[in-house]
């Protein structure tokens, strides 16, 4: 759900590549163009380990669900545990992609389609078993698939849109918001919920000023 995503064989990318600094490994330090490999029109490159870690997070998500869905009341250690595995996985498989500078065009295309799966079936979960209010569930679905139209547009229109800081910060709350529902701790579910909701839609009006000014200075 957060930045670029990355993976493609070692080695590539690796003398001109930034320093690998701390603020960097972590991904608090996003200057600099997108690897080359992550590029539209670049061999996808699918056997790294970073897209490893994407696949193992890919097919977890339907385990989760099973677990999640199959419990009585939505409230169930083992789901969160496995929804915050998922979830932290794209920290870990872009650490990994940085150490190995293992960069490539699929984990570009996987990792939001990842997180965005993660959401909407944590968003499912909640839903289910009405562990956070049904309104904001429903903003948060909506703003996912929305992003997803506004992504699928911005490709076909050559439209770069690069991840924001209110984006990123989302992530942490919003993933947050789910887990210690299914925690049962609804209090701090909705704060995390809220805040993440906030700085999300922040992102997307964001996104959408972003795309326009790009479109509007190519006419001109």
């Amino acid at each position: 759900m957060a930045g670029p995503a990355v993976g493609g064989p070692a080695g590539q990318g690796g003398r001109d590549a930034p320093r690998l600094t701390l603020a960097r490994l972590f991904g608090l330090d996003r200057s600099g163009p997108p690897p080359p490999q992550t590029r539209a029109g670049e061999p996808l490159r699918p056997w790294t380990i970073p897209n490893a870690i994407g696949f193992a997070r890919l097919a977890l998500i339907p385990v989760f669900l099973d677990v999640a869905l199959s419990s009585e009341d939505g409230r169930d250690k083992r789901a969160a545990a496995l929804f915050a595995i998922i979830g932290w996985g794209d920290y870990a498989d872009g650490i990994a992609a940085r150490v190995t500078r293992q960069y490539s065009r699929l984990g570009a295309l996987m990792d939001p389609v990842t997180d965005r799966l993660l959401v909407v079936s944590g968003v499912a979960v909640a839903w289910r078993f009405r562990l956070l209010p049904r309104w904001a569930l429903a903003l948060l679905a909506s703003r996912e698939l929305a992003m997803v139209a506004i992504a699928r547009y911005g490709l076909r229109h050559g439209v770069d849109l690069r991840i924001n800081w209110p984006g990123r910060l989302a992530v942490a709350p919003v993933m947050g918001g789910l887990f210690f529902a299914m925690l049962g701790l609804p209090r701090l579910a909705r704060l995390c919920l809220y805040l993440g909701l906030a700085l999300a839609l922040t992102a997307s009006a964001l996104y959408v000023r972003a795309g326009r000014a790009q479109l509007a200075g190519r006419a001109a």
